[in-house]
């Protein structure tokens, strides 16, 4: 039986809470790290009609999109409404963890799905928020034990450039030590000299993974104090950021795209800035509140900036500095539980979870 942390740390693989900005406040929100978890359900906002729905189902872990708690909790009156989300949670032992600014950025997360929706091709970051710091490091492992090693390294985060992974360099040599009194040495005996032909195997891992490849390949290593070094590297690692911006298959009209956007969207209707009748095909998107990207937008030469909470004068900007928008609502990062619930389903390893959607509606406006 899996424990919330274990869910938590699925999830930090794909989404790391380092990506979040400043601001922002992922992670556990109400709950327990140990508790243990055979249902989850996956859900954009926690409101308490979506607590009703998970306690009805016997959830024991809600996932969500919108923080629960963005803001310091001062007291929790259970006459208010996130009073009583909280009293309920915590009577029926229900969990709940948030995913937000760090799913927008990660890859494959809420940018990423959009723009698979919208069938927006050759997608690169909007506004960078993140890059990474890379390290390498070089660990001395007997040819004995070298496949071992490697692939225990490789298998945690190290070796991963680009679109390939066990990445290393190994040289040959041979490395000497004398155990001294009261060690269990591999190889060699008490106050002797011991020769052992090594291989060096380098390569390079992102800094948040380092832990976990250390770890690992202390694991893996026959010897009772593996010899390893760690150096900081300059190299440019992987680049994250909020937004994303591509090109559709061909030009087509704004008028006819914001069609295709509402159907794919499923959103009743949207606001539009902009010629109707101009074509586009560079577009950029940033799921939730991106008004303040309008000026990244143009200058990466977008002809269509996609966001949802467009106030009156920011669209005026974008309007007279000639980049159209769509505006389809905040609600559509509604497209993360779809996507968050394939994600756990193909990762969760036969772990007999169930994870399902929430059917709770928590789209704030009507349409009439």
């Amino acid at each position: 039986m899996a424990v919330n942390s274990d869910i938590f740390q699925l999830m930090e693989k794909w989404a790391p809470k380092h990506l979040a900005y400043d601001w922002d406040n992922v992670g556990l929100q109400i709950g327990s790290f140990n508790n243990q978890v055979s249902k989850i359900m996956v859900t954009l906002d926690v409101l308490e009609s979506v607590v009703d729905e998970a306690i009805e189902n016997h959830v024991s872990l809600i996932i969500a999109h919108h923080p629960l708690l963005f803001k310091q909790v001062k007291q929790v009156n259970v006459d208010t409404s996130q009073g009583r989300i909280i009293q309920k949670l915590i009577q029926h032992n229900i969990s709940v963890y948030a995913s937000h600014t760090n799913l927008d950025t990660a890859d494959g997360g809420v940018n990423d799905m959009l723009c698979d929706l919208l069938n927006i091709k050759g997608t690169k970051v909007l506004q960078q928020t993140y890059q990474e710091d890379l390290v390498k490091i070089a660990v001395f492992v007997p040819k004995t034990h070298l496949n071992e090693v490697r692939d225990a390294m490789s298998e945690n985060g190290a070796g991963h450039i680009g679109d390939y992974s066990h990445c290393t360099f190994q040289s040959e040599g041979q490395g000497t030590f004398m155990p001294q009194e009261g060690t269990n040495p591999y190889i060699g005996s008490a106050n002797n000299l011991a020769y052992v032909d090594e291989v060096k195997v380098e390569s390079i891992i992102q800094l948040p993974k380092l832990a976990h490849v250390i770890e690992a390949m202390k694991n893996a290593h026959p010897y009772e104090e593996a010899a390893y070094d760690v150096m900081p590297l300059h190299n440019p690692g992987q680049t994250y950021g909020i937004g994303r911006i591509g090109t559709l298959e061909k030009e087509v009209t704004l008028h006819d795209f914001a069609e295709q956007v509402k159907h794919a969207l499923k959103v009743p209707s949207l606001r539009v800035t902009g010629d109707l009748t101009k074509e586009v095909k560079k577009v950029a998107v940033l799921g939730g509140s991106g008004e303040k990207f309008i000026h990244t937008a143009k200058k990466m030469g977008a002809d269509l900036y996609i966001t949802g909470d467009m106030t009156f004068h920011i669209a005026q900007d974008a309007w007279q500095m000639g980049l159209s928008v769509i505006d389809p609502g905040h609600h559509v990062e509604k497209v993360m539980k779809k996507g968050t619930k394939e994600y756990l389903d193909n990762h969760l390893n036969n772990k007999n979870i169930e994870v399902i959607l929430s059917n709770s509606n928590t789209e704030p406006f009507q349409f009439i």
